[in-house]
């Protein structure tokens, strides 16, 4: 993820803080002095930077030290307040007209910001909440671009309205909201054409259709891996066009991430979603509490429970079956299989772990310690198994252990090494029950995994 980079800098910053006693004016503005490097290293407006390095040194000079933290504790509480502030205090919604009017968004941005997928995505995001999307192929330019709306389109289950490359985008844009009105559509999502660089003749074209058009919110979609680059895009379109908000895409990428803390604070509009895969479930709601935690390495717990519940689909049913049995230390190789199903849509054990709080490694040393092939070949040696086996793994005798090794194509030590930590992990799940269980939305967040926080210690 963005930010990571940064993470480090800071940890590694507070650190040396919590060491220390008492902190001492020289020590808050040598602490500060590095907190400065890291957000320029890490793309963050010059401006933002020194306005925001000189509050923070402000507030923790003279701050009484709350009961029950140390001086370096108080300084990361003032960083993480101060980070949400710069990102705008709380998350924003996309304002949509009430009840079963039409609500109409424009989506614009540079070409090669993600900005048709970020538009499926949103409209997938709209249609789970009950809203009746169309999706309109207004980019009559850039070859396939209606072709790349339809399919994604097609794969969210929403449906794209079209007129070919042969009409002017305003003219299929004044027919969408006919075709939304006469087949009950409430929300439509106009996706226009971006160019390489911003020029008159798109600021023009996203004028036009505003004149003819009654677009409710205009929404920007920048590209974070294109750093302060992406504020300055930002402001040009406030400044021409008018925008409601903003959406981060590529947040999932190795950039520094400096867009994200600086968008609202040079334009003063709200960042409404922030794109964190390819996948077109892949778009979280932006709140700047969540985002500021996972700066600086706090965890993002709630953003997790909600990824579970949206992406896991085990039933009540099937849920409390599971828990019973880790409670009773019963979790098979079938379970097993589940579980990596599941958290293989929760974007695998390193985006899992990466919203945890107090993991206590770097992003490099998690990445390390995560060996995807490893976790191929642990599923491999599962699936070599037969079902009995899987579900009564007291029947794996040597033989057994032999035909399974050689239908992985791993070495007998690695099976043996394998079954020898998942009978550890039985034991692990039977005393820790209180893991486990819940009504639907609360499942600790885990929904069925028998305690995240310890997967480290599970046979992947």
């Amino acid at each position: 993820m963005a930010f990571e980079s940064l993470t480090e800098k800071l940890q590694n910053v507070f650190k040396g803080l919590r060491a220390k006693g008492r902190l001492t004016e020289a020590d808050v503005k040598s602490a500060m002095k590095e907190v400065k490097m890291a957000l320029l290293e890490a793309d963050v407006n010059f401006k933002v930077v020194k306005n925001f390095v000189k509050t923070v040194e402000e507030r923790a000079i003279g701050a009484d030290v709350m009961s029950g933290l140390n001086p370096g504790q108080m300084v990361i509480k003032i960083v993480n307040e101060e980070l949400i502030n710069l990102m705008g205090s709380e998350g924003a919604e996309i304002q949509l007209q009430p009840g079963k009017a039409i609500t109409v968004l424009m989506m614009c941005g540079l070409q090669g910001a993600g900005k048709t997928t970020t538009t499926a995505k949103l409209a997938g995001k709209y249609k789970l909440k009950g809203k009746k999307c169309l999706l309109v192929a207004c980019d009559v330019y850039r070859p396939a671009a209606i072709k790349q709306l339809q399919v994604n389109g097609e794969k969210q289950g929403v449906e794209v309205f079209s007129m070919g490359d042969g009409q002017s985008p305003v003219d299929i844009a004044k027919a969408s909201i006919e075709h939304a009105k006469k087949n009950g559509h409430n929300l439509v999502i106009l996706d226009t054409a971006g160019r390489l660089h911003i020029d008159e003749e798109m600021m023009a074209e996203l004028q036009q259709i505003k004149e003819n058009v009654e677009v409710h919110q205009t929404i920007l979609v920048v590209d974070v891996m294109t750093g302060q680059d992406a504020v300055g895009v930002a402001k040009d379109f406030d400044e021409k066009v008018g925008i409601d908000g903003v959406i981060l895409s590529k947040m999932d990428g190795d950039s520094r991430g400096g867009a994200a803390l600086s968008v609202k604070a040079v334009t003063g509009k709200p960042i409404f979603y922030a794109g964190m895969g390819e996948k077109l479930s892949d778009l979280e709601q932006f709140y700047p509490d969540r985002m500021a935690n996972r700066i600086l390495g706090m965890g993002d717990v709630l953003s997790l429970i909600e990824k579970a519940q949206e992406s896991i689909d085990i039933s009540e049913e099937k849920e409390k079956e599971m828990s019973e049995r880790m409670k009773k230390g019963r979790f098979d190789f079938e379970d097993y299989l589940e579980s990596m199903k599941q958290m293989r849509k929760m974007g695998g054990l390193g985006s899992i772990l990466s919203m945890l709080p107090g993991m206590g490694v770097s992003a490099a040393e998690l990445e390390g310690a995560i060996d995807e092939k490893q976790m191929a070949r642990m599923e491999a040696i599962v699936l070599s198994m037969t079902v009995e086996e899987r579900r009564n793994p007291k029947l794996l005798n040597p033989s057994r252990k032999h035909r399974i090794a050689k239908g992985a194509g791993v070495d007998i030590a690695v099976v043996n090494r394998f079954i020898k930590q998942f009978e550890q992990s039985q034991k692990m799940m039977k005393s820790l029950p209180q893991m486990m269980g819940g009504k639907k939305g609360k499942r600790g967040g885990f929904g069925g995994f028998g305690g995240l926080g310890k997967m480290g210690r599970m046979p992947f």
